[in-house]
Order: C-alpha cells, then structure tokens, then sequence
C-alpha cells in the first residue's frame, strides 16, 4: 500500500461553488467538489486518489447491487471561530464503521487510508466548509461490493469512497413521532448496530404510513414484544423524566451513536443526572399523565438535537411541554457546539484540526 503522504489528487475543472448559497442549505441537496476513492481488491487496498465528484460506472452484476454488502458513515466538518476547519471524532466514526464492515463480511479499511484520506478531501475542498453560523460540512465515507460476479457470496472486491456536502439544521422545528408497535427495524442477532443499507431501506415503508398519519418519523421497540424503545429513526432517543436524562443502552439492534455518546459524555461531566437503562413504552405513558416529562429529544449526527413535541402510543397523541433555551438538550448542544467551533478547549480530545 502506499503511503498516505502521496495520494494522487486531480483537480476539478468546473467547480459547483459559485452557485452555492450558504445562508439557504438544504440537507443533502449540495455535494462538494471532490470525492476520495480507493478499490480493494487481490487481498489488498491499491491507490488512493481524490478525483472529481462524478457518476460512477459498475457491471449490472455488481454484487453490492444485489446482496447488500453495503455500509456508510455520517461525519461532520466544522469551521472553527479561528476560521480553521475541525474534523469531529474520526476514531470513533472508525471504529463504528470497521465494525459495521466486520458484521456484513466486508474488507476492513485501514485507519491510515481513513484518516488521511479524510484530511486532505477537507483541505482540497476547505471553501465548502460552511461559516460556523451557516452550518456545517457533511461527511459520507461509504464502501459496497464492487465485484461483477453473480451469484450469493461475500465479494472480494470493494470500492470505498468519501464524498462531503454543505448542509444546515436537518429538523428547524420540533417534530411529532409515532410508537411503533406492528414492523420492526432489527432484531437481536441482526444488523441494527451496523449502519448498512438495509437497515434503512427496510425502514421506508413503516415509516411512509406513519408520515400518511401525520407523524415526522417512528420510534423502533424491540422486536420481540414491542414493550421498549429502542431509537427513533435516524436516531438515538433521549428523555428527560423528573430532571434525569435518561436514553435506552446500545447493542445488536441500536445503532451506538456518535453524537448520543458525545452529549452523554457532556451530561455526565456538566452534572446532569443520566441513567443508561431500558426504557418501557409503558413507562413513557405513565410519566406523560403524571407530567413528569419535560424534555424528549433525538440525538444524531445529521440532526444533532431534534426536539420532539408530540409523540403518538397506541392511537394517543401525548404532548411535550413546550421548549425553551433553557432545556437541558439545549444546554448540552450548546457545549457539544462551542467544542466544535472552538470556542471551548476541547477537553476530550474529539477534534481533529486540518488548518
């Protein structure tokens, strides 16, 4: 394998930047100028190039394209006050994606291709960084099944690819779920830690019908008596009942988000009261009617803080207080930000600056 230092860079002839307007970004309607990719195959990775952002061209054979070898990441850039750009916790989206690669019997990437490779893609593409006032910058690393081979097997050759995005706030005002009670997201022994497609794809439809009743999204139970929350979405879940932050543990079927583990780590550090623990649908009924629930809240790396104002069980709609700068998600973004945009040190070492 190469060394990281000479990644082969080709610059784009036409850049996109000029048509983009800052102040006004839709999630995922922009996309940066440039890309990373790197191809395994022979037992190995070979060169990783940053090229221009382009279509791609594969064999209708391609197994990712039929059997679901395929994984993504979501990262985020910021620009710092400094005007410098801050890369947000490269180990643990590393560590994340390896272990969604191991679970669907994929190569494994090397941290030095990740991390270097995100470093210079941020710096050829630095002017996409959003003002830290506007948003922020959107990573996507992701890898499938590159081979052109039909039949079911494990590939072995795969394309990993890095690709970024201006992007604003994913939700602008608080949003209404729905208690999924029927379809389920995963199940344990499945692949629900993992972030592969099909964990999302197998989604969709559950989540069409709730938006058809007027719900944003669902909250996922457990798949084998609907009686626990499990995440919501695209999602980790957080409530605060009687001044305790309280949020479901991880494991084979939920995702261990960044995010939700970055405001748990600044809860726990800040004072606030947190209890990592099964969480009961009942329960959430019962603190609902004894307005004990201040505060529910999603927790990702797209939303970052998603307030929740309505949540429907069992054909009731159940409202949340309203919300006000005072609430405590608000108070752990607000620390979660001034880290990132450097306006606090960075205690925990989740920075990765690229200049």
């Amino acid at each position: 394998m190469e060394t990281m230092a000479a990644i082969k860079v080709i610059q784009t002839k036409h850049s996109s930047l000029p048509g983009i307007d800052f102040d006004h970004l839709d999630f995922g309607k922009h996309v940066s100028d440039h890309m990373l990719v790197d191809d395994f195959y022979h037992g190995q990775w070979n060169e990783t190039k940053i090229v221009p952002f382009a279509n791609l061209s594969l064999s209708p054979t391609t197994l990712g394209l039929h059997y679901g070898q395929t994984v993504f990441e979501g990262m985020k850039a910021f620009r710092m006050q400094d005007g410098r750009i801050n890369i947000f916790r490269i180990e643990k989206h590393f560590e994340r994606f390896n272990r969604s690669l191991a679970r669907m019997c994929m190569a494994q990437i090397p941290f030095e291709i990740f991390e270097e490779g995100l470093k210079q893609l941020i710096a050829v593409d630095k002017n996409w960084v959003p003002g830290d006032e506007q948003g922020s910058l959107y990573i996507r690393p992701f890898m499938f099944a590159s081979e052109a081979k039909f039949g079911v097997k494990a590939a072995d050759e795969y394309r990993f690819i890095i690709f970024t995005g201006p992007v604003g706030r994913l939700f602008s005002k608080p949003i209404k779920v729905k208690v999924e009670r029927e379809f389920i997201r995963s199940a344990k022994g499945g692949t629900g830690f993992a972030k592969c497609g099909g964990n999302y794809g197998g989604a969709l439809y559950p989540t069409t019908l709730a938006k058809e009743q007027g719900y944003d999204n669902v909250i996922w139970t457990d798949a084998n008596e609907h009686k626990y929350i499990e995440e919501s979405g695209v999602m980790n879940l957080m409530f605060i009942i009687d001044d305790v932050l309280i949020t479901p543990p991880t494991s084979d079927s939920i995702l261990d988000g960044v995010t939700r583990d970055s405001l748990l780590t600044i809860a726990n550090d800040t004072g606030v009261k947190v209890e990592v623990r099964p969480v009961a649908v009942d329960e959430i009924v019962a603190a609902f009617k004894d307005n004990r629930i201040t505060e529910i809240f999603g927790a990702g790396t797209a939303a970052v803080v998603a307030p929740i104002d309505t949540v429907g069980i069992d054909g009731v709609d159940y409202t949340v207080p309203a919300y006000t700068d005072s609430n405590i998600m608000f108070k752990l973004k607000r620390r979660l930000d001034a880290i990132r945009n450097g306006a606090e040190e960075d205690v925990y070492n989740w920075n990765t600056i690229v200049g």
